[in-house]
Parts: structure tokens; sequence; C-alpha cells
């Protein structure tokens, strides 16, 4: 859609457009007083009521949605206009054996993870990694509890898409075969329409990494239990990585007591990843959860906490040099700047601001500024 609407022009014989139809359900909800068009949009100039505009907006959006087109509304120039273009076609949809094929290929390659660093706990040799006591030790104590918070998380995203009639793909998990040591890059869903509203856009945020972190809190106070019952002595040999909990952590650890040379259990480590990969989501920045709230929350302006988002990242690879790599992830894939929602005229309800302050409360508990160390 281009920023300047200068070259709309008569609509041609063969439109892609079914004008009549638009002006009968654009009006219907929004009186327009002037319409314009060209060969990619249709924009209608409108008179909007605040105290409906949410409601109308939405059925206007379901409606056309059934028709392949998109409506967006937009306040310039002291007017609002509503745009409609074209619905992209939508590529054929996946099977969702896909789904389940790299869900069991995930279990798979946690459980052997987790089996490695049983190994390495015990110092045996690494073909017994292969044998049924490790790989059920890998599977009970690492792959189910670390699997469990990344599937609750991108449910919790899934099923906030689908309470706003947003269409979403079940998660893709992501695996990964050891030498890595979580065996698995995490997992997504995939988003086939824009967001309709901040509203909406602040919960499908939200919804992922507070259903994590909710899963992650028991997986870690059972990972403190069994550190406590059952404490697992460090190797004679060989560094050891040390993990260096943020305040969450630190406080529920001082709740058990756990002798000092302990090395941390596998389901605490699953509980850490699940801490520490919410802090990394809540970052607010580009398309990371914690920008889908900071847009919603701040609209244009999330574009310049997203840089110093990045700036911040930079002066802290002087402590942790991953947080560089992190940066330059940002800025070449993910992006500082973040889609606005369909409708970003309806303001946020004061449940959704205090759900934004308990997210930032949630991201300072679970944010370690150097995470680990050799």
């Amino acid at each position: 859609m281009p920023d300047k609407w200068n070259n709309f022009e008569q609509i041609p014989v063969e439109t892609p457009f079914d004008i009549e139809l638009l002006q009968r359900e654009v009006g219907q909800r929004f009186p327009f007083y002037d319409m314009k068009s060209n060969i990619n949009t249709v924009a209608f100039f409108c008179r909007i009521d605040e105290e409906t505009l949410e409601e109308k907006f939405e059925s206007l959006r379901l409606i056309l949605s059934e028709k392949q087109y998109i409506p967006m509304i937009r306040f310039e120039h002291g007017e609002h206009i509503i745009y409609i273009i074209k619905k992209p076609k939508s590529k054929k949809r996946k099977s969702v054996w896909i789904n389940i094929i790299l869900l069991v290929a995930t279990v798979f390659t946690t459980t052997l993870a987790g089996a490695l660093q049983w190994i390495d706990i015990d110092q045996v040799d690494w073909i017994k990694m292969i044998s049924f006591t490790y790989l059920w030790q890998g599977f009970i104590f690492f792959s189910v509890p670390l699997l469990l918070i990344l599937g609750v998380h991108e449910m919790g995203h899934y099923y906030a898409s689908k309470k706003h009639h947003v269409d979403a793909s079940l998660p893709y998990f992501i695996p990964l075969p050891p030498p890595f040591l979580l065996g698995t890059f995490g997992a997504l869903i995939s988003t086939r329409e824009p967001i309709p509203n901040r509203k909406a856009l602040l919960d499908i945020g939200i919804a992922g990494p507070l259903c994590g972190f909710l899963v992650a809190i028991p997986i870690s106070l059972i990972g403190y239990f069994l550190m406590q019952q059952h404490p697992l002595a460090a190797p004679s040999t060989g560094a050891n990585m040390v993990l260096l909990p943020p305040l969450l952590l630190q406080w529920m650890g001082s709740l058990f007591s756990i002798p000092e040379n302990a090395i941390i259990h596998p389901t605490m480590f699953a509980g850490w990843v699940g801490i520490f990969l919410t802090a990394v989501n809540l970052l607010p920045a580009g398309q990371l959860d914690g920008g889908h709230v900071a847009r919603a929350i701040l609209k244009e302006k999330h574009k310049y906490i997203s840089w110093v988002v990045v700036f911040l990242l930079v002066a802290l690879s002087f402590f942790y040099t991953g947080w560089l790599m992190f940066a330059i992830i940002i800025l070449l894939f993910i992006g500082t700047q973040h889609q606005p929602p369909l409708n970003e005229i309806t303001p946020l309800d004061m449940k959704r601001k205090f759900l934004g302050l308990i997210i930032l409360i949630i991201f300072i508990l679970s944010f370690a500024p150097i995470p680990f160390q050799a």
C-alpha cells in the first residue's frame, strides 16, 4: 500500500474489486463521504463513532475476509480512511502430519540431548547414550519438561489467535541433533492473516510467554527439589558451565537446601531454559513477542524501544558475547519495525494495560544480563 495516495484514478473495466459489495458493506457500518481507488486499493473516507468502531470494524473485517478482502483503518491528515486490498492468494496449507513428524523428531533429539547430559554427569562413555537407561532419563528429566514449556508457549499463541479469529497454524517444532545442547531450536506458529487490532496484538503477544512462564515455574521447582533430594556431584574432570539465574530463580533456589558442589539437574536446566527463553521472547523489539506488546501499547513509537534494546544488547555483549550475536539477529532477521494491526485506532482497555505491566514484571524477574559463564 503506497504512502501517498496521489495516484488514484477511476477503476478500470476489469477490476479485481466488487465495488458495489464494498460500498454496501462499508456504508452499512461507516458512512463515507468520498471514495478513491486504483488498481490495488479502494479507499473510503469515513465518519466514525469511536465507541462502536471496534465492533463495527471487526464485523467488516470478518465479512470481507470471506470475500477475500482485507480492510484497514487509518487516521491520516485529520481524516479516517478505510483502505481495502485484495487478500493475497494463500499457499496450499501444509498437512498436520508435518507438525506431528517435527514433534516426534524433536522428542527424539531432545531425548538424546538429555541423555548426553546424564552421560556427562556420570562420566561414562558416550556410546552408552543409546542405552535404555540413559534414553529414558533424557526423555523423562529433560525432553518432557522442555517440550512442555515450548509447546504450551506456542499453544498460548495459537488459542489467542483463534480467539480473535486470526488464522494460525499448529506449532512447528524445530529439531536439532546432538551435539547441540538443547536438541531443539524451539518452536513457532505461523499466522496467515494480519492482526485485527491492538487488543488482539497484545493478547497474542502475551499469551505465549505467559503460558510458557506458568509452566516453567513448577518445572523449575521440581528441578530444585530433585537437586535437593538427589544432588549430583560435579564431574572431577572437564570444565563446567555455570548458569547464572535471574532474580526469579535466585528466589526459588533460596527455598531449597542444595549442596554447594551440586551441579544443575537436567530438569532444572529445562526450567532455566524456559525462563531464559521467556525473557528473550519478551525483549520489546521487532517481531518478538515483546515487540508485539510494545507495538500494541506504544503504536508507532515502539521503533524507538527496539533500537534501545539493540544498543543495550551491544553494551551487555562486553559481559556476555552471545548478546552481540542476538543484536545482529534482531537487525538482520527479526527487524526493529512491527507492522501495525488493521485497526490501530481503538485504544487498549485497562485490563490489557494491567497485563502489559504484569508482563514487564515477568520480564524483569526472568532476564539474566549474564546468562552463564564457563
